[in-house]
């Protein structure tokens, strides 16, 4: 069986965010295709707590090239995906590296400044949106750019459908106590409407920590570290999914709330461009408060449009074609 190395960070591997059911979802597909997705990642300390300084930035992951190196050649891997921009200079040592960004440098971004110049390095890479792959393009003059999404799993999208448990005045965010996700912005959502029922789900224990900073009005319900059936459930039962976040490369909940029939509630940047289907409605910070009070005012208790469109464009069946593609052509290399 062919290996494929995985290279993301530990606190990565460690969520249930994200980077951590993208990781699930590719050693699963390479099984399926008959390739051995290996899970990599250095050993430096992270922080226990939330993005303190000194943790968790680019220019850390140069001193971890020896640790790295030695997984990938004790493994007799020859083919990496990397999702850390700071491993960019992978490619000196593995001829066939790609860039899978879990962040981009945008200037919304912690870290931004130090992303930069590793992108400039960049000569290949997989994006999960059309948007990325133009900047890409654009901003750093990278060509060599597949596009596949994250495929939402299209058995929990089925097994917990069920329009009779939607809630009608909740609200759904799912995100991190970060800046860039503005779960300030969810709280004081939340003590303006005191009638509205609103859940804020964080995918790493750590945030149950930092939220402790936060005033929660009596009307916010916390979850922290849900698994993906949980994630499915709860999201079966809102009327609304609101994102208000800065900048996204992932977007993987937004997804997966389309694939629910959620009404959904987004930023107006770009980045978003491809949540786009009948239900979906794009603001910002002036009118997101009216948006999701008229979400769920709305006498369409689910979206089936917004179903069919995820189906359609964003399910694991679509992911997996993706990466047959992909792996066909590359791993010939």
């Amino acid at each position: 069986m062919k290996k494929v190395g995985l290279l993301m960070r530990k606190i990565q591997f460690a969520e249930a965010q994200g980077p951590r059911v993208f990781a699930d979802r590719l050693k699963q597909i390479g099984k399926e295709l008959g390739i051995d997705i290996v899970f990599i990642s250095p050993e430096r300390h992270v922080s226990g707590y939330d993005h303190l300084s000194g943790y968790e930035h680019e220019k850390g992951d140069l001193v971890n090239y020896d640790i790295v190196l030695d997984k990938i050649y004790a493994e007799n891997i020859d083919h990496v995906i990397y999702t850390v921009s700071g491993f960019t200079y992978l490619k000196m040592f593995i001829k066939n590296s790609v860039l899978f960004p879990h962040s981009f440098p945008d200037p919304a971004l912690t870290g931004y400044e130090m992303m930069k110049p590793f992108y400039h390095i960049v000569d290949k890479a997989i994006v999960q949106t059309e948007y990325l792959k133009t900047q890409l393009h654009t901003v750093f003059e990278v060509d060599d750019v597949t596009v596949i999404p994250i495929g939402f799993n299209e058995a929990l999208a089925d097994k917990h459908f069920d329009p009779m448990q939607i809630v009608p005045n909740r609200v759904l965010w799912i995100g991190r106590d970060e800046a860039n996700r503005r779960p300030d912005l969810v709280l004081e959502y939340a003590r303006q409407n005191p009638d509205k029922d609103v859940f804020m789900v964080f995918g790493g224990e750590r945030y149950r920590e930092s939220m402790k900073q936060y005033s929660i009005p009596d009307n916010v319900n916390l979850r922290f570290a849900l698994t993906q059936d949980e994630i499915f459930s709860l999201m079966n039962s809102a009327k609304v999914y609101w994102s208000c976040s800065i900048f996204d490369t992932f977007a993987m909940p937004l997804t997966e709330a389309l694939a629910m029939g959620k009404i959904i509630v987004k930023p107006e940047h770009p980045c978003y461009d491809h949540i786009s289907s009948k239900h979906a409605f794009s603001g910002n910070e002036k009118n997101w408060f009216e948006l999701v009070n008229m979400a769920l005012a709305s006498p369409n208790k689910v979206s089936q449009e917004n179903r069919q469109y995820a189906f359609n464009h964003f399910s694991s069946a679509v992911m997996k074609q993706g990466y047959r593609d992909f792996f066909d052509k590359w791993l010939r290399n």
